[in-house]
């Protein structure tokens, strides 16, 4: 008998787990749909799933299709199902074999005959992912920096000549990425006796030189700014490294929590936005340390949002108790006043305030109200496209409700 119970206990657990976990469709799914220019895969996947970034796992992958991640333009993307399943299906419209990386170096260039759409729209991060970049807090101390420029200004522009010190001798590199220590981004701790925990500085993004004489100071020409180059700017090497755009969606191996700390403009990185809206990109307290990787999705929740209530510090129960309180604490401080009154006149006042406060008459009783804190709510989903030690880049795909600084973020 009991180990009937037992397998029927385990044959619930799979089927509540198995129905958790179940796929859920648009209800307003079509059967198939035709890609066109301008699509991501985020889309296409909205079209047929409530969770779009699921899509991975109902795709039906056709063995004689290469490369059957890249969708590209005039593919048709269709839905059936196997064994009771959702499955989407590609029937590819030629064949195409480009793919998608771009060149970083300086500035983001795309291959001419690139066409397969991107997952997430790379328009919205494409200024963020060579700079700004994280770091550590004495990472840029033996960084190569400007000491003046030719004509001995403090500030330089574009087709000015800085001179730089710390470049090494026998180095051959010749274009150069320009940066400034910025802000530091904090943990901030509940407790206010413990410091706040800095996950790394912002290294604000000035703008790319060439190297012209080498020597110590070495020359170089500004070719681009952001923002004037000052004394004391640091140098970094042009890695010219590619970087790939493919950013599949996919969750976190163990389940991560954490907060958004800021929004990327692309000008004020630590910049003061009131709310957050789609295709923005945010920071998050959380990175590679966490095993975050590019694609990791989140979902954001607005907590800690609090409210006024006038009407439930104001019940008759609530009403009563504070009156008899009063009534005890009055006689008490009367005698008090009554005894101080000659040596304290103004610390009296004081107290009197203090104790109105903290026990209103009937007509402060009116105006008052008592600050309460609404539950959680989703309100989002992200993706992470770029992550750093402490610290990671996402863009925020799906808005249900507002979104803002400190929401927490949590691995789906």
């Amino acid at each position: 008998m009991l180990n009937k119970i037992l397998i029927s206990f385990v044959i619930l657990l799979l089927f509540f787990s198995a129905n958790a976990d179940e796929i859920k469709l648009n209800p307003e799914h079509p059967g198939e749909y035709t890609v066109v220019k301008g699509d991501t895969l985020w889309d296409i996947s909205a079209r047929f799933l409530k969770q779009p970034w699921r899509w991975q796992e109902i795709w039906g992958v056709n063995p004689q299709i290469k490369n059957p991640h890249l969708i590209y333009p005039g593919d048709v993307v269709s839905l059936s199902f196997k064994d009771g399943r959702p499955v989407l299906n590609l029937e590819r419209a030629g064949q195409v074999t480009v793919g998608r990386n771009v060149k970083l170096s300086p500035t983001i260039r795309s291959s001419e005959n690139i066409e397969a759409i991107p997952a997430i729209p790379i328009d919205a991060i494409q200024q963020f992912l060579m700079w700004p970049i994280i770091l550590e807090e004495d990472e840029t101390d033996n960084w190569p920096y400007v000491v003046s420029s030719y004509d001995g200004h403090l500030v330089a522009a574009v087709n000015n000549i800085i001179y730089i010190r710390g470049l090494p001798e026998d180095s051959d590199i010749k274009e150069y990425s320009i940066y400034r220590k910025g802000p530091a981004y904090k943990n901030v701790k509940k407790d206010k006796d413990e410091e706040d925990e800095v996950l790394g500085y912002e290294a604000i993004y000035i703008g790319q030189a060439v190297m012209q004489k080498k020597g110590d100071p070495a020359s170089a020409v500004i070719t681009s700014v952001d923002r004037e180059v000052l004394v004391g700017d640091r140098l970094v090497p042009n890695s010219g490294e590619d970087v790939s755009t493919e950013f599949l969606p996919s969750s976190t191996k163990t389940k991560v929590e954490g907060s958004i700390l800021s929004v990327l403009t692309g000008i004020s990185q630590l910049g003061g936005v009131a709310q957050i809206g789609q295709y923005q990109v945010v920071v998050l307290n959380v990175g590679e340390n966490n095993g975050i990787e590019p694609g990791n999705v989140f979902g954001i929740f607005q907590n800690n949002f609090k409210v006024k209530d006038s009407i439930g510090i104001n019940r008759p129960e609530v009403l009563e108790k504070e009156d008899a309180k009063r009534i005890k604490f009055e006689r008490e401080d009367t005698l008090f006043i009554d005894r101080e009154l000659s040596k304290l006149v103004n610390a009296i006042k004081g107290a009197i305030k203090k104790f109105d406060k903290k026990f209103p008459t009937f007509a402060n009783r009116k105006a008052r109200s008592e600050t309460i804190t609404l539950p959680e709510e989703h309100v989002g989903v992200m993706m992470v496209f770029r992550t750093f030690k402490k610290i990671s880049y996402a863009l925020v795909m799906e808005t249900d409700g507002p979104v803002h600084i400190f929401d927490t973020v949590r691995s789906l």
